[in-house]
C-alpha cells in the first residue's frame, strides 16, 4: 500500500463512519426552554461561491512557477497573523507540478514526482500565496513532523498567544499492516514563531484521556478560549466543549459537564449534541453564536448546516441547511465545513473539503482535492 493510500484510508474511514470507538462520555446536558435560545436564532438568507478565495487557491495550485509548493490539500483552517498576513493551515497536502491537462504525476512513493505530506501551511499576503513546509526544497517534510513512519499529525484549529502561533494537531498511529489498522492517539499543540513557520518552537500535550479529539474549532470570547472537540464513534459523532482562561491553550482547561457547569476533570466532559463533523466551527454572530458543520446525521451528506445559540457553549438550536455541495456524487464526497470569521468575504466565509474514494482520481484531476469557499449571509 502506498503512503498516499494508507494516509487517506483513515479519512475515508472516518467519513464512512468506521472510526474506532472511543470510551463513552456523559449524557447531554438538559436543554433550556426554547425561548432561551430563540432570541439568538438567525435565518440563513443565502450562500454563494466565494469567487476570490476559490479562485485564489485554484490559480495558485495550477501555477508551476515553483515545483515544491501546494497543488491541493484538505483541513483548511485560517489565522490572521500579527503582520496582517493570513495563515492557512492544512492537513494532507500535495506538492509539485500540475500538467497541462489538469492532472498531476503520481506520488514519489509510486514512482512519480508529487510529494505528499500530512500537514503544511500556506501564507497569504496581498492576494498572493506561498507554501511553507519543513525539510528542504529538494526533500520537503511536514511542518509538524511525525515521530516515526507509523505516526502522523493532522491539523486542527489555530490561535495566537503571547506572540506565538499555537496550532493544534491530532496524532494518529498505525498498529498493524491492514488498511484500517490505525487509530487516533493523542492531541497536542505546536507553537510556532510567526517569522519562522517551517518548524515548531515547542510541542505540548493537550488533554487526551477520554477519547475526544480537540480542537475541531477554537473561539476567543469573554476572556476565555473555547475549545470544541469531537468524540468520533463513526456514527454518531458528538460535540464536546472545553475552555481555557486567557489566550494560550497551555493554561488550565475546564470541561462542560452534563449539568451545564464546568469541571477541571476531562472525564466529566459531556456530549453536547450529535451530528457534528470532525471539523466544525462556532463563531460570534451578532449577539449570538453560529455553529457551522457538515451534517453527519446521514452518511456522506452534501449538506452544510448551521445552528444557533446565545452562548458559546450551547445549546445550539434552529438548525438550517446553509448549502448543498455541488461536487458530491459518484466517487467524490465533501466534508468538514467550518467558518473563517476573520477572513473578508461577502458574508461569513465558510470552507469545505472535496475528496474522492478512488486514489487515481487525485492524479487525474487536481481540482478535486482542493478547498472550496462560500459566503453565507443571515437575515
Amino acid at each position: 500500500m502506498s503512503r498516499l493510500r494508507s494516509a487517506l484510508a483513515p479519512l475515508v474511514a472516518a467519513v464512512l463512519a468506521l472510526s474506532v470507538a472511543c470510551p463513552p462520555a456523559s449524557a447531554a446536558p438538559p436543554q433550556p426552554p426554547p425561548a432561551a435560545a430563540d432570541g439568538c436564532v438567525r435565518t440563513v438568507a443565502g450562500a454563494a461561491v466565494d469567487a476570490r478565495l476559490t479562485g485564489l487557491f485554484t490559480a495558485y495550485g495550477n501555477d508551476n512557477s515553483r515545483l515544491d509548493d501546494w497543488t491541493g490539500a484538505d483541513g483548511t483552517y485560517s489565522l490572521r497573523l500579527p503582520s496582517g498576513r493570513e495563515l492557512w493551515v492544512f492537513s494532507d497536502t500535495f506538492l509539485g507540478q500540475v500538467d497541462p491537462d489538469g492532472s498531476r504525476p503520481p506520488v514519489v512513493e509510486e514512482g512519480g514526482t508529487t510529494v505528499f505530506l500530512n500537514n503544511s501551511f500556506a501564507v497569504e499576503r496581498d492576494g498572493r500565496l506561498s507554501t511553507i513546509h519543513g525539510g528542504t526544497e529538494q526533500r520537503p517534510a511536514a511542518v509538524m513532523p511525525p515521530r516515526d513512519e507509523d505516526h502522523w499529525f493532522w491539523a486542527g484549529d489555530a490561535t495566537l498567544a503571547g506572540g506565538l502561533v499555537e496550532v493544534t494537531y491530532q496524532e494518529y498511529e498505525r498498529f498493524g499492516p491492514g488498511a484500517w489498522d490505525w487509530r487516533w492517539h493523542r492531541n497536542v499543540v505546536a507553537r510556532f514563531a510567526p517569522g519562522r513557520l517551517d518548524r515548531p518552537v515547542s510541542v505540548h500535550d493537550l488533554p487526551s484521556g477520554h477519547g475526544v479529539s480537540w480542537a475541531s474549532g477554537l473561539l476567543k470570547d469573554g476572556g476565555f478560549t473555547y475549545v470544541y472537540g469531537v468524540e468520533d464513534l463513526g456514527s454518531p459523532k458528538y460535540m464536546h466543549v472545553a475552555r481555557v482562561k486567557g489566550q494560550s491553550l497551555l493554561g488550565d482547561w475546564e470541561f462542560l459537564k452534563a449539568d451545564g457547569t464546568w469541571s477541571p476533570d476531562e472525564g466529566d466532559s459531556a456530549r453536547i449534541m450529535s451530528g457534528v463533523a470532525n471539523e466544525y466551527s462556532v463563531s460570534r454572530l451578532g449577539r449570538g453564536y453560529v455553529l457551522i458543520t457538515h451534517d453527519t446525521t446521514e452518511v456522506l451528506s452534501p449538506r452544510i448546516v448551521a445552528s444557533f445559540s446565545c452562548s458559546p457553549a450551547g445549546p445550539f438550536t434552529g438548525r438550517q441547511v446553509v448549502y448543498t455541495t455541488p461536487e458530491t456524487g459518484g466517487n467524490v464526497f465533501t466534508y468538514n465545513a467550518h467558518a473563517h470569521p476573520d477572513v473578508a468575504g461577502q458574508g461569513l466565509v465558510v470552507s469545505y473539503n472535496v475528496n474522492s474514494f478512488v486514489n487515481t482520481d487525485h492524479y487525474r484531476d487536481v481540482s478535486i482535492y482542493r478547498p472550496r469557499f462560500i459566503d453565507v449571509s443571515f437575515e
